[in-house]
C-alpha cells in the first residue's frame, strides 16, 4: 500500500488507478473477520442475503424458517473482548409468528433499489410479499403458481416498478408494486425458472434461467425472448474494447455524416421512429433486431434448434450481470461456471476451475465493484474466481454446511454468506496496516524505556 501512496504523491499514479489498486489489495487481504460478528437470529439455512444499494448501510437475509432480518452494519449494537468485537444484532425479525409472514421458506429476500422503506420477499408458500420496513406491515402481496425460487428488481430502473419473479412454474412473472398487479407473463422456458437476473445497463433487460438448462434475454416491452444463450456458439476470450479515441472519431464521422445527409434520409429517419416508437438510440443488448436472419425472427414458441438451445447440461442454479452489462456469469447444476459475452450470445470459453456445485436449489453469486472477481458459493466454501482467466483466487472457508448465498458490499468491502448452518460471516480486508502503524513508535523504544 506505501508503493501506491508514494507513486500517487508523485503523481505516477492517477486517482482512478490508485483507487481501484488499493480496492484490489484490500480484496485480496479478506479473511473471516475477528473485529465484526453478525448475530443470526435464524433457526434454519439462510438462503438469501442483501445490502442495500442507497446507504450500503443495512443487510437482509432471508431464511428456511420463514424469517426475514435486517442488521446495521456499520453500527454494532454492543461490543465484546473489551472493544475489540462488535456485535450486530438485527434491527428486526419478521417470521412465522407475524400476522402476515410466510409460512414456508424464504426463498428470496431483496430491497426496494430506490430506498431502505420496502422489502420484498419470495417464499415457498407461493406468495411475494412487498413490506414496509419502518412498520413490519405487509402493503401488498402477490400470489404466484408455484414455489418462488428468486426474485428480482432493477437498479436502473426510472420508468416501472416491476419485480421480476422466478418459479416451479414455466412462466415468469412481472409484479408491478405501482398498481399491485401482475404486468405480464414471460413463456418460453420448458420448465421451472431457478433465477432471474436484469440487465446492468438496461431497464428493459430482463435474464432468466430454468430448470430446463436454458438461458434467455428478454425485452419486457415485446413479446418473446430474443436471445438464447448456446454454449456451442463461443468465441475465444474476452472482446477487446474499443479504445477512446477510437470511438470519439467514430462518433464524429457519424455525426458528420448524419449532418451531410440530413435531407436525403429524413423520409427513413421518419419511417424509423415510427417503427420504433421513438427517435431514441436503444442499447445493444435491449435493441430488438430487424427482420433479416431466421435467428432474429424466432419466437419462443416455434420449434427450431435454436430456440432449444441450453446453456448448461441441467438447471441454471445462479446468474450475475458484470458491472457494465457486457457479460454474464452463470453457474449449473452440471457444476460449470461459464462467462458470456452479452452482445454476441457467445460462450468465451473461460475455463473456471473445477468446482462442485449444488444443484437442488438455486445459489447467490456475487462479484467485485470492478467485475475482476466472482464469489461462488462451492459447497461448504466460498470460492473467489478471477472472471477473466477463471483461476481460483482465494477459497474462504468457515462455514460447517453448504454455502448457499454471497454478497459483496463495495462500500465497506466486505463479504457477507450464509449458509445451511444458519451463520452468516463476514470477510473483512486484513488489518496488518493498522497494526503496523500501531507498532510504529514501540520499535523506535530501547529495552530500558518507560
Amino acid at each position: 500500500m506505501w508503493k501506491e501512496i508514494g507513486d500517487r504523491e508523485r503523481g505516477i499514479l492517477r486517482p482512478k488507478s490508485f483507487t481501484t489498486r488499493i480496492k484490489s489489495n484490500r480484496i485480496r487481504t479478506l479473511q473471516i473477520s475477528n473485529h465484526k460478528d453478525i448475530v443470526s437470529p435464524h433457526r434454519a439455512s439462510i438462503n438469501s442475503l442483501q445490502v442495500d444499494l442507497t446507504e450500503g448501510r443495512y443487510l437482509l437475509s432471508g431464511a428456511a424458517d420463514a424469517s426475514a432480518a435486517v442488521y446495521d452494519v456499520q453500527r454494532a449494537t454492543e461490543y465484546e473482548g473489551g472493544g475489540l468485537i462488535a456485535k450486530h444484532k438485527c434491527l428486526f425479525v419478521v417470521d412465522k409468528q407475524h400476522e402476515h409472514g410466510h409460512k414456508y421458506a424464504i426463498s428470496s429476500a431483496i430491497w426496494y433499489p430506490v430506498d431502505t422503506g420496502l422489502f420484498i420477499t419470495g417464499s415457498h408458500d407461493h406468495h411475494i410479499n412487498v413490506w414496509d420496513t419502518n412498520t413490519t406491515q405487509v402493503v401488498m402481496n402477490f400470489k404466484m403458481p408455484g414455489k418462488v425460487y428468486r426474485t428480482a428488481m432493477s437498479s436502473l430502473a426510472t420508468s416501472h416498478m416491476l419485480i421480476a419473479a422466478g418459479t416451479e412454474d414455466v412462466q415468469v412473472r412481472l409484479c408491478d408494486i405501482a398498481s399491485g398487479a401482475f404486468s405480464h407473463t414471460l413463456s418460453g422456458h420448458r420448465d421451472g425458472v431457478m433465477t432471474v437476473e436484469w440487465s446492468t445497463s438496461s431497464e428493459w433487460v430482463l435474464v432468466t434461467g430454468g430448470c430446463d438448462g436454458a438461458i434467455r434475454f428478454w425485452d419486457i416491452r415485446r413479446a418473446g425472448c430474443f436471445l438464447v444463450l448456446d454454449q456451442s456458439h463461443s468465441q475465444l476470450g474476452r472482446r477487446p474494447t474499443i479504445p477512446e479515441h477510437s470511438a470519439t472519431n467514430k462518433a464524429l464521422t457519424s455525426k458528420s455524416l448524419s449532418s451531410g445527409q440530413n435531407l436525403n434520409a429524413k423520409p427513413r429517419a421518419q419511417q424509423r421512429k415510427l417503427a420504433n416508437g421513438n427517435g431514441t438510440k436503444q442499447s445493444p443488448v435491449g435493441k430488438m433486431p430487424a427482420k433479416g436472419s431466421l435467428r432474429q425472427r424466432l419466437h419462443p414458441g416455434m420449434l427450431s434448434s435454436l430456440d432449444r438451445a441450453t446453456a448448461h447440461y441441467g438447471a441454471v442454479t445462479g446468474l450475475k450481470a458484470t458491472e457494465d452489462g457486457m457479460y454474464l456469469l452463470s453457474a449449473g447444476s452440471d457444476s460449470r461456471l461459464r462467462l458470456w459475452d452479452v452482445a454476441s450470445g457467445c460462450n468465451t470459453l473461460v475455463n473456471f476451475e473445477t468446482v462442485r456445485l449444488q444443484g437442488s436449489k438455486p445459489i447467490q453469486l456475487a462479484t467485485s465493484q470492478d467485475s475482476a472477481l466472482v464469489f461462488v458459493p462451492c459447497m461448504t466454501a466460498v470460492k473467489a474466481f478471477d472472471v477473466w482467466s477463471g483461476n481460483t483466487s482465494q477459497t474462504f472457508r468457515g462455514h460447517y454446511e453448504y454455502v448457499n448465498s454471497c454478497w459483496f458490499s463495495s462500500q465497506e468491502q466486505e463479504l457477507y454468506t450464509g449458509g445451511n448452518d444458519k451463520q452468516i460471516l463476514v470477510w473483512s480486508p486484513s488489518r496488518l496496516i493498522a497494526d503496523e502503524v500501531d507498532e510504529g513508535p514501540a520499535q523506535d523504544r530501547d529495552n530500558w524505556s518507560d
